[in-house]
């Protein structure tokens, strides 16, 4: 419901409608704790916030309830009472999702300087580091960072750091104190004081979901060869160009809208029947027969202009399920209630 409502309010807005929502007397409370540039800009927003319908204030009041829940319930029994807590509350889609941002936000907090480095400089101080110290650090960047130095890496590492990735499930504070030795000549201080859920199976899809084509099926051939049960588990996790086969027919017409026909042309060259129809099937007519006519005199086609087309139309697909406009079936776990 708050995802429905709130959708065009920004974070400062909403903390905006929360005090207005409050009252001026309880407000007042709120505010002897803040530093005085918050009080401004909260204030400013309060200035400029107008008038909210009932639906928009109870969403914002909601998902406050629910961050004010969430974060209590981490802070007094860590992220497994949590869990226990606001599944009981929430249900387990909502509590999972609540989580999944707190964790982002501690992940944040503690490797904030993180965000500031780009693809090159991580590189540049990883590339000699042991997998396991690369997956460490990498677990703490956005997915398209860490797929950007790992494309870098040589075939075998890059198999190595992701099976590494996707095998961690917590860093203990000591660990994390050893990656801080070795990295402060070259980022800021990494503090923690608790056990953070990092890397894990879900990451490494991601990761691997922003990875180059190329990257990603040398990653895979060599990972089934080594382990092909975690290699089998990854790719239920993740979307593949393939994957569109999986899709209902109004999610790819959805799809079809966003994409450029160019796009559509070179991706159609190395796609199996399968792909194929799924995509003309869904296609007007008169769009069809315009991308089998391009098809015809598209020839000597580079690969990798193939693969970067249907990257981008992957991408296309993600960002509308972010969106909520699509669903994904992802390793057969969703279920579709028309």
């Amino acid at each position: 419901m708050a995802d429905a409502t709130t959708f065009e309010l920004s974070t400062s807005q909403k903390a905006a409608a929360v005090i207005v929502s409050l009252g001026a007397d309880k407000a007042s409370l709120l505010y002897q704790f803040m530093e005085p540039e918050d009080l401004e800009q909260l204030t400013l927003e309060v200035a400029r916030l107008g008038m909210l319908n009932s639906e928009q204030t109870e969403a914002v009041l909601t998902e406050f309830y629910q961050s004010c829940l969430t974060n209590k319930a981490v802070t007094e029994g860590g992220l497994e009472y949590a869990k226990t807590v606001l599944e009981k509350a929430f249900g387990q889609q909502t509590a999972t999702a609540l989580l999944e941002k707190v964790t982002k936000s501690l992940k944040n907090r503690d490797f904030a300087f993180l965000d500031k480095a780009d693809v090159k400089s991580l590189y540049s101080a990883l590339q000699n580091e042991r997998p396991q110290t690369m997956a460490l650090v990498l677990s703490y960047v956005d997915p398209d960072k860490a797929a950007g130095v790992i494309e870098q890496l040589e075939t075998s590492r890059q198999v190595k750091v992701v099976e590494a990735i996707a095998t961690m499930e917590s860093a203990s504070p000591t660990a994390i104190k050893i990656v801080e030795a070795e990295m402060e000549r070259r980022f800021s201080s990494i503090i923690t004081t608790s056990n953070v859920k990092v890397g894990g199976i879900d990451y490494v899809a991601s990761i691997m979901n922003n990875l180059d084509r190329s990257s990603e099926k040398s990653i895979f051939d060599s990972l089934g060869v080594d382990n092909a049960e975690l290699a089998d588990e990854i790719r239920k996790r993740m979307f593949v160009f393939e994957d569109i086969v999986t899709m209902d027919d109004r999610s790819v017409q959805r799809v079809l809208r966003d994409c450029d026909p160019r796009d559509l042309v070179l991706a159609l060259k190395t796609a199996n029947t399968e792909v194929s129809n799924k995509l003309f099937t869904n296609m007007s007519a008169r769009m069809a027969e315009s991308i089998r006519d391009d098809l015809e005199i598209t020839t000597n086609v580079r690969m990798k202009d193939v693969e970067d087309a249907q990257q981008r139309i992957v991408g296309i697909i993600r960002d509308l399920e972010e969106k909520n406009e699509i669903v994904i079936l992802k390793g057969g776990k969703d279920d579709i209630i028309a």
